[in-house]
């Protein structure tokens, strides 16, 4: 990932911390012949610094043949949104603000059911938190048979958090501004959440 030196998002803490409040990932390996992507919910433990990451596949998936071996990249996506140059006082072109974290490493399957069972379980608990009555799973074997497990030891993480940090003072209120009501029109969902990144940036 390009990652020029005004938007180094280089904290650990803080990137673990994102992966897991974006934690549906965009997981790519390569096959013989080109890459091969997967979306999905991954579990971010953190044990004294080496980032694990946990998930599984259908089985009938084509990716779960290729975690055995080679490089993985996970991709944790964040708030984005598109920025006009309408926006700012100074001169400037049309971009895009976004927040993203990479993480790759190693990866090896998991196929022991206990195990299995224990990963489904944990991404449950993770996803129920909050819920009044937390829904437990309870899978038949045969169902534990149809999927299967990987875990990614982390060996390079890589965050950028594109915020307008390399504009002015002035430029930077005027996109959070616009964001507020883009076009004149309501914020979307992505819009909100960025310009609420935006504006915690500035309070650092």
């Amino acid at each position: 990932m390009h990652v020029p030196e005004p938007f180094a998002f280089p904290e650990h803490d803080a990137q673990v911390s994102f992966a897991r409040r974006h934690n549906f990932a965009t997981l790519v390996s390569t096959d013989a012949s080109m890459p091969y992507a997967s979306h999905v919910p991954l579990l971010v433990d953190d044990e004294e610094g080496q980032v694990i990451l946990r998930g599984h596949f259908a089985r009938a998936n084509r990716h779960s043949g290729l975690i055995e071996s080679g490089e993985h990249l996970a991709i944790f996506h964040g708030p984005h949104a598109y920025i006009s140059p309408t926006w700012y006082r100074d001169p400037g072109v049309p971009t895009w603000n976004f927040v993203a974290v990479h993480m790759s490493g190693e990866a090896e399957p998991v196929d022991d059911p206990g195990e299995l069972a224990t990963l489904v379980e944990e991404l449950s608990r993770y996803h129920e938190q909050g819920s009044p009555a937390p829904w437990t799973p309870h899978y038949a074997p045969a169902m534990l048979r149809a999927i299967r497990g990987f875990r990614i030891r982390v060996a390079k993480i890589e965050g950028k958090r594109k915020l307008s940090q390399n504009r002015s003072a002035e430029d930077r209120a005027g996109v959070i501004e616009a964001l507020s009501a883009p076009f004149g029109r309501a914020p979307d969902t992505e819009e909100t959440n960025l310009r609420k990144l935006m504006l915690e940036n500035e309070q650092q």
